[in-house]
């Protein structure tokens, strides 16, 4: 796992760099993404942040259409999320809390770090950030989206129940929400308002993964080789679009060899 997290640090700034690429299409979604990166470090909640920005951005982007009509504005980030004292672990809670996050997880699979880290390492304090990282590893290296992740969480706090009720969690609302949506997205993409909300989750989404890599980074990173092999295996993926089993199975490797 040495050699495998800087790689896994490697795989998420890939995936900031293509979707940035994509969602900032302006100044206006780069510093919401900007000041919501910013934000975070301070403390505020995760959703009121990724929720708050879309607004910002809709408001704004439709700003001639509202700006004769009076708005008092409510400043939508709480100061949630801060560190609790640990609460004792529960299947419950497990399936409740990976329920919550799968219902409001837009923005990409990445997002799903800041959710994670959010509510079981800072609020229940059952991971740490180096078991959030090796649950992200394993994500990487198995069959299917990045959340999987949540699969293997549940494995590690609560054995074979704990996976099968994280899996349903993450997963059910998205069928759910698919099923409902569905036949409303043409007709989102073509509103002016909703469209320019979806750019605004985009870019708070990119500035909450961005924030969140900063903080594993400090976790991985933790001597000269770790950076190395994380800057080689991003270079990799960037200038030659390299599988990233490959990377991963590389990493680890050479953590291997270093150990040795």
């Amino acid at each position: 796992m040495y050699g495998i997290k800087p790689v896994v640090i490697a795989l998420i700034a890939q995936a900031l760099w293509i979707l940035g690429k994509k969602a900032l299409k302006n100044w206006l979604v780069i510093l919401t993404s900007a000041a919501v990166f910013t934000l975070y470090f301070l403390g505020l909640n995760e959703i009121g942040l990724l929720f708050g920005g879309a607004l910002v951005v809709m408001l704004l982007t439709n700003w001639q259409r509202v700006r004769k009509q009076s708005f008092t504005y409510l400043f939508p980030f709480g100061a949630l999320g801060l560190a609790q004292a640990a609460i004792p672990f529960s299947l419950p809670i497990l399936f409740l809390t990976f329920l919550k996050i799968g219902a409001v997880l837009y923005g990409g699979g990445y997002v799903l770090l800041a959710f994670v880290r959010a509510d079981f390492v800072v609020r229940l304090g059952w991971l740490t950030d180096q078991q959030l990282i090796d649950a992200i590893a394993i994500g990487q290296v198995t069959p299917g989206p990045l959340f999987t992740s949540a699969t293997f969480i549940g494995y590690i706090l609560g054995g074979t129940p704990g996976a099968m009720l994280a899996t349903l969690g993450i997963f059910l609302p998205s069928f759910i929400f698919v099923a409902i949506s569905n036949p409303l997205i043409p007709r989102v993409r073509n509103s002016t308002w909703m469209s320019s909300l979806l750019d605004g989750v985009n870019a708070s989404a990119l500035g909450l993964m961005a924030a969140v890599t900063v903080q594993l980074a400090s976790s991985s990173l933790t001597d000269v080789y770790t950076v190395i092999i994380a800057v080689v295996s991003l270079g990799l993926l960037l200038r030659y679009k390299i599988n990233s089993t490959w990377l991963i199975a590389g990493g680890a490797l050479i953590g291997f060899l270093l150990s040795r």
